[in-house]
């Protein structure tokens, strides 16, 4: 079973982008939701996932931060990182990608959207 952490300050973002990684391939995954960048790691120290959805805005710790912190553990580093926001101008597009970001979808997300970015994961599993 796939573990997926989503980390959106917004309690409606997690439930949407939840259901759309459910349309999009992943029914059966784990969800843990974290309200911020900080709790999201400390979720991934407990448990290593196997995709982090996040959001770029957050209070604490924002999605820059945590992409920053996950690609540069040893122990967290292979983890594909999607960014959703809703601040994606083609600058930042290419900033988070060259910081390894998987994808880089725009808010308001949609589920061909979301199952666009997730395809080399469903493919990998093939």
């Amino acid at each position: 079973m796939k573990r997926i952490v989503i980390a959106d300050d917004s309690g409606t973002a997690r439930l949407f982008i939840k259901r759309c990684l459910e349309i999009a391939g992943f029914e059966d995954a784990e969800f843990l939701e974290a309200a911020n960048g900080r709790e999201a790691l400390e979720l991934l120290k407990e448990q290593p996932a196997d995709l982090v959805v996040t959001d770029l805005i957050m209070p604490e710790m924002n999605g820059v931060s945590l992409l920053r912190r996950i690609k540069s553990s040893p122990r967290m580093h292979e983890i594909p990182v999607i960014v959703v926001t809703s601040a994606a101008s083609p600058q930042k597009i290419e900033e988070l990608k060259n910081m390894q970001a998987l994808a880089v979808v725009s808010k308001p997300i949609s589920p061909p959207e979301v199952a666009e970015a997730i395809e080399p994961l469903i493919s990998e599993e093939e």
